[in-house]
């Protein structure tokens, strides 16, 4: 699976490239956007090392790092990311994030809407991703890509899961 520009109805979803880091540096750098995931803003040498890791790929063949920043087209504005990490082909873990400024217009979920029908069309069976049982927000946007939570929790996060049937332009037989 290769990271190809996604398009949704105001974002384009633009691969991951390093030096997306300076822009993306000013992006995520509200210490707010860690509040559940820990950590604090990277700089953009920090930034640019991780990308630099994240566009070279996994070393494992059979995981794919899928990671987009957002550019919002009506004045080419980067607003965040969102990333999925496919293994075997068959299973995407998703995750997102939309700086402090652009937060509740809707970006994260039209982000994530966007790769999920992308994911269907690539022959994904599972989606799934980590959600922090009070970051409300976050549950709206899974819910929003049609994702439910589930019983398990990992690292004190709970899992949604959505099951996917294969899509129009689905490549190859369904996979179990």
């Amino acid at each position: 699976m290769r990271t190809q520009a996604l398009r949704s109805v105001r974002l384009d979803l633009v691969p991951l490239r390093v030096e997306h880091a300076e822009d993306m540096a000013g992006v995520l750098s509200d210490p707010a956007l860690h509040t559940f995931i820990g950590g604090s803003p990277a700089t953009a040498q920090a930034l640019r090392s991780r990308y630099a890791r994240l566009v070279a790929g996994s070393p494992d063949p059979s995981v794919t790092w899928c990671n987009w920043v957002l550019l919002r087209r009506r004045d080419r504005c980067l607003v965040g990311t969102v990333q999925a990490t496919v293994t075997g082909g068959s299973l995407a873990e998703i995750a997102w994030v939309v700086g402090t400024p652009w937060q509740g217009r809707g970006y994260a979920s039209e982000a994530a809407q966007t790769l999920v029908t992308a994911l269907r069309a690539r022959s994904v069976r599972t989606v799934v991703a980590h959600i922090h049982p009070d970051h409300l927000a976050s549950a709206a946007v899974a819910a929003a890509a049609g994702l439910s939570p589930t019983d398990e929790e990992q690292d004190g996060e709970i899992r949604w899961r959505l099951s996917l049937t294969p899509g129009p332009g689905a490549v190859g037989p369904p996979r179990g």
